[in-house]
C-alpha cells in the first residue's frame, strides 16, 4: 500500500539557536526571522507540508521562541473537519531530564513520546530554515517503492559548493554507500559522481558533483525509534551514518531551487532574489501558495516614487523617493527625498501612535507635512541607504547615510551591525539624523 499523507507526522526542527543570522535572531528564533517582506522562514516547509496534503504538523522550538510561537498560533488554526493540527513542541524539563535539547536528533528523541497516535506510520522531519518548493508526496512515494528503512532528500551541487554540507556516496541503486558530514576536500573528491548518472532519476546535470544532504529525512516510525534508542545528538553527524551502516538508506534527489539559510549574506541574497522577474523561488503560484498570517492591511500609498525592480509589501507610505532593487516589508514608513538601494526593508508591528494622536500632531505642522512624515518609525528625509538589512520597527533620522560595506571587516556599531559586508540596523534601533555609517 502506497504512504497517504494522513499517515505521515511532519516535524519541523526549529529550535537551533542560529548565530550566524545574529543580530536577525537576537530576540527571535531563525525560522521566524522575517523574509520576502511579509512572510516567515517557518511558512516555507509548513506550507510545503499543507500543500502535499499533510496536515499533522509538529514544530519543535527552543530559543527565542516567542514570537515563532504566537506568529504559527495566529497564521495555522486547522478548522475541526480536516482532523489537522499544527503543534508546539518547546524543549521542557521532565524528571528524566532538565537539560535542553542538545541536537536535532535529542530534540526528536525527547518527544518521541508524543508520538504514540497508531495512524502515523512514517514521520517526515524537516527544517524550519530553508527556502524551497517541493511535493513531500513525490519522497513519500519513492521511500515506499525502494522498500526503504530511511530515505533522505539530496539536491546535487558542485564539490566546491558543499564543503558546509553533508555529502554522500551512492551505488546504482541509490543506496547510501558512504556519508560525510562537512567533508575534506580530500574526502570530497572519493564522493564526486558525474551528473550524467543522475539522468535515469529526472535529474539532467552534467559534470563532476556531489549529493549533498537537504536536511530532509523519512523515517518509518519503527526505524525512527531504533535509530534513536542511543545517546547521540545530530542527525547530519551521528544518526545518519548509523542508519547508513545499519539499515536500507536511500536517496531521493531533488531538482529546484534549495537555499539553507544560514549566513547574512545568504539571507540578504534570498530576500533580493525575489526582485527578479523570474525569480528562482516564486510567490505567484496559485497551485502552491506559500501560508502566512492573514493581516488584512490595506494598500501601499505611493505619492511621487520611483520604484525600479523592487517589491513593495502591504500597507505602506513611501513619499517622492527611490527604491532600487530593494525588498520593503509591511507598514514600513519612508520619507521625502530618500533613496534606497539594494535594502531588505523588514516594516514594522504597528503603525505607532493611534491615530487621533497622529491628526493631533500633524496640524501643528500647518498643513505642509501630512501624517507619515511624523511617524516615529521608518526611513527619515534625504537617506541614503545602500546595501542593508533594517529589521522591523527601527527608526533611521533624518540624512541618514548608509554606505556599501562589502569587503570590509564584520563589526559592532552602537545602533548597528556589520556582517558579510552587509550593514543591519537591528529590531527597534533608533538612527540619529545625521548619521553615516
Amino acid at each position: 500500500m502506497p504512504i497517504e499523507p494522513q499517515q505521515v507526522y511532519a516535524l519541523i526542527l526549529g529550535g537551533g539557536a542560529g548565530t550566524r543570522l545574529f543580530p536577525l535572531t537576537k530576540d527571535r528564533a531563525k525560522p521566524a526571522v522575517p523574509f520576502a517582506g511579509k512572510y516567515r522562514l517557518i511558512d516555507v516547509p509548513i506550507s510545503n507540508c499543507l500543500n502535499s496534503g499533510i496536515h499533522h504538523i509538529a514544530v519543535l522550538t527552543q530559543f527565542n521562541s516567542h514570537s515563532l510561537h504566537r506568529h504559527i498560533q495566529q497564521a495555522y488554526r486547522m478548522d475541526y473537519y480536516s482532523h489537522g493540527f499544527i503543534d508546539l513542541m518547546a524543549a521542557e524539563q521532565r524528571p528524566q531530564n532538565d537539560a535542553w535539547y542538545q541536537g536535532t536528533a535529542d530534540a526528536v528523541r525527547r518527544n518521541l513520546r508524543h508520538l504514540n497516535d497508531p495512524s502515523f506510520s512514517h514521520v517526515l522531519i524537516l527544517s524550519g530554515d530553508q527556502i524551497y518548493r517541493m511535493d513531500y508526496r513525490e519522497i513519500l512515494a519513492a521511500h515506499d517503492q525502494r522498500a526503504a528503512q530511511v530515505t533522505l532528500a539530496v539536491t546535487p551541487k558542485r564539490p566546491e559548493e558543499a564543503g558546509s554540507f553533508g555529502v554522500m556516496k551512492i551505488d546504482r541503486n541509490f543506496r547510501v554507500v558512504d556519508f560525510v558530514e562537512k567533508p575534506t576536500e580530500q574526502q570530497m573528491a572519493e564522493l564526486i559522481i558525474q551528473g550524467e548518472d543522475l539522468a535515469p532519476f529526472g535529474v539532467h546535470i552534467s559534470g563532476p558533483v556531489v549529493l549533498a544532504s537537504m536536511g530532509i529525512y523519512v523515517f518509518s516510525d519503527d526505524t525512527l525509534r531504533q535509530s534513536l534508542e542511543n545517546e547521540m545528538d545530530d542527525f547530519g553527524k551521528h544518526i545518519i551514518p548509523w542508519c547508513m551502516q545499519h539499515l536500507q538508506v536511500f536517496v531521493h534527489p531533488f531538482v529546484g531551487y534549495w537555499l539553507d539559510v544560514g549566513t547574512i549574506r545568504s539571507y540578504y541574497q534570498a530576500n533580493l532574489d525575489i526582485t527578479s522577474w523570474e525569480p528562482y523561488f516564486d510567490f505567484y503560484d496559485e497551485s502552491e501558495p506559500v501560508f502566512t498570517q492573514p493581516r488584512f492591511l490595506p494598500n501601499s500609498k505611493l505619492d511621487d516614487v520611483e520604484v525600479v525592480r523592487s517589491t513593495i509589501s502591504d500597507g505602506c507610505f513611501i513619499r517622492q523617493s527611490r527604491i532600487i532593487h530593494s525588498v520593503i516589508g509591511m507598514r514600513s514608513v519612508i520619507r521625502r527625498g530618500s533613496m534606497l538601494e539594494g535594502v531588505v526593508m523588514l516594516g514594522q508591528d504597528n503603525y505607532g501612535p493611534p491615530h487621533h494622536l497622529r491628526q493631533a500632531a500633524a496640524t501643528t505642522f500647518n498643513g505642509e507635512e501630512d501624517i507619515t512624515d511624523i511617524l516615529p518609525r521608518g526611513v527619515g528625509r534625504r537617506c541614503r541607504i545602500t546595501q542593508a538589512i533594517i529589521d522591523k520597527n527601527a527608526c533611521i533620522g533624518d540624512d541618514v547615510e548608509i554606505t556599501d560595506h562589502t569587503g570590509k571587516p564584520d563589526e559592532d556599531g552602537e545602533y548597528y551591525y556589520v556582517r558579510d559586508g552587509i550593514v543591519i540596523i537591528p529590531n527597534n534601533a533608533v538612527v540619529p539624523s545625521g548619521t553615516v555609517i
